[in-house]
């Protein structure tokens, strides 16, 4: 069954530390609290990139939704503005990208 997701992706930060305690104490439990709908989040630290090892992105952030609907609906509410623009603020590297995606799960 298709789901729907929320994709975040921040570059790197110009201070990792600040950027790490911000996103751990503020915007995480933020988008626990506030967005709506959500049945999943994941936040991923990048360490690296095969090959090269360096990457633009510093974390990347995804959020599951029963649907995309349920999706469009959390974003346009009150807290999912917040929690955007809570997300552009902390970003100290740049913007943030923000994807939505369709999600399939294959589990072995």
């Amino acid at each position: 069954m298709k789901t729907a997701k929320l994709i975040v992706m921040y570059p790197t930060p110009t201070d990792v530390a600040i950027f790490e305690r911000r996103y751990a104490n503020e915007h995480v439990p933020m988008a626990v609290e506030k967005l709506a709908g959500k049945t999943r989040f994941v936040a991923s630290l990048i360490t690296s990139s095969p090959g090269n090892g360096q990457t633009p992105y510093h974390r990347i952030a995804e959020v599951y939704f029963p649907s995309m609907r349920d999706l469009e609906e959390c974003l346009s509410s009150p807290g999912g503005q917040e929690t955007a623009a809570h997300a552009v603020e902390i970003s100290s590297g740049g913007a943030p990208v923000f994807l939505m995606a369709e999600a399939e799960t294959f589990d072995f």
